[in-house]
């Protein structure tokens, strides 16, 4: 699932029309390709990119932006009908991406197994980050509240969903999050009411227990919950178009508190889009979702040696402090693996938890369902 802009799944087909044009794989260039946002496909190519080649001189990276989840859907597609047939799949890895799609690739072996066999410094992951032997996760992020603490006492900052929903109706006006459909602050706003009316037991859903039925029972009572608080929220029941828009209003004073994605909300109080007087709140109960991006080896690939050492560079130091320093992410690797000065600095927002939530049919299901029962007056486009 895209990191941030939850993206609603099509049919291969359909994916395929968006494939980028291939050429013969070149020797000794690894080709990724990237389903994140237009700042990831910037720090791949401009910080990781020429660390890497001057690391491993005679291995160039190409990195190509696949657009979204669907494309690189549209590219496994292709990869796992090239297993099939022997042939060159065109493609070494993917950044950010679930390797339980498509169906039946990890049984029919596309996906490298990741280990402390093949990558170096694997030992050093948090065990937070870790989901599969099959992706390697690299750079983490998770929703947390931002408020105004010239609005809201940091001592009354809600610190679960039963606090924050009896202050958003306490405070009409003051609270918005973005359609859940254009940006995943918004989107696992969303979760956390569907894991709140779910015993706040994430392992319920699962990529590949999705059916109609489960998704009916699991999902109705949430946009209930979501229903009701629509009418305390700003202009009561507007959302916003994406998760800059959510930051732009905090930082305007329209709003006092927002749902924000830890990455995005660094690196806009560093750049001074957002005051030093924001303050950042995440829930005891059940935090919000978030979740680790992660690097997946085609078993096939020309240059899959080259692209196993890839990953292995991304768990570097160098590089996971610049996942900190360069995007405001998480390090994937433990915290005890960065500086003390970093480790001390972004203290505040270290997680001790990070719950997540599949893609695959749930996105659908999640974005038609808020739609229809909570904001059927909103138009899609």
């Amino acid at each position: 699932m895209n990191r941030r802009e939850f993206v609603i799944a099509s049919s291969a087909a359909a994916g395929l029309l968006a494939l980028p044009r291939f050429a013969a794989a070149a020797a000794g260039t690894i080709d990724l390709y990237s389903g994140s946002d237009a700042n990831i496909v910037d720090l791949w190519n401009n910080i990781i990119r020429p660390a890497f080649e001057k690391a491993h001189p005679g291995v160039a990276l190409k990195v190509t932006d696949a657009g979204d989840n669907n494309g690189l859907r549209a590219i496994a597609d292709r990869a796992l009908a090239a297993l099939k047939t022997k042939t060159d799949p065109q493609a070494d890895l993917f950044e950010q991406f679930d390797p339980r799609l498509p169906s039946g690739g990890i049984d029919a072996g596309l996906w490298a197994k990741l280990s402390a066999e093949n990558i170096e410094g694997y030992d050093r992951i948090n065990p937070l980050a870790l989901d599969t032997a099959y992706s390697l996760p690299y750079r983490g992020s998770q929703v947390l509240l931002a408020y105004d603490k010239t609005k809201l006492d940091p001592k009354d900052a809600p610190k679960s969903w039963d606090q924050l929903t009896t202050w958003i109706k306490a405070n009409p006006g003051q609270f918005i999050y973005n359609r859940p459909d254009k940006g995943g602050s918004g989107g696992n706003f969303v979760r956390r009411a569907i894991h709140e009316v779910n015993g706040r037991d994430p392992s319920k859903f699962k990529v590949d227990n999705f059916t109609a039925d489960f998704a009916s029972q699991a999902l109705t009572p949430a946009w209930k919950i979501l229903s009701d608080l629509a009418p305390s929220l700003y202009d009561k029941g507007a959302y916003t178009s994406g998760n800059t828009q959510s930051i732009q209003l905090l930082a305007q004073g329209v709003v006092t508190m927002v749902p924000v994605w830890s990455d995005q909300v660094l690196q806009a109080i560093a750049q001074g889009v957002l005051p030093d007087t924001t303050g950042l709140v995440q829930f005891g109960d059940l935090a919000l979702c978030g979740g680790f991006s992660s690097i997946t080896v085609f078993s096939n690939g020309a240059n899959k040696e080259a692209a196993l050492k890839l990953a292995a560079f991304m768990l570097t130091k160098e590089m996971q402090e610049a996942i900190i320093t360069q995007i405001g992410g998480f390090p994937a690797v433990s915290w005890d693996h960065v500086s003390d000065d970093l480790r001390k600095k972004y203290a505040d927002v270290i997680p001790s938890t990070i719950p997540t939530f599949p893609g695959g049919d749930w996105e659908k299901a999640i974005n038609d369902g808020w739609y229809r029962n909570v904001a059927p007056n909103i138009s899609r486009t």
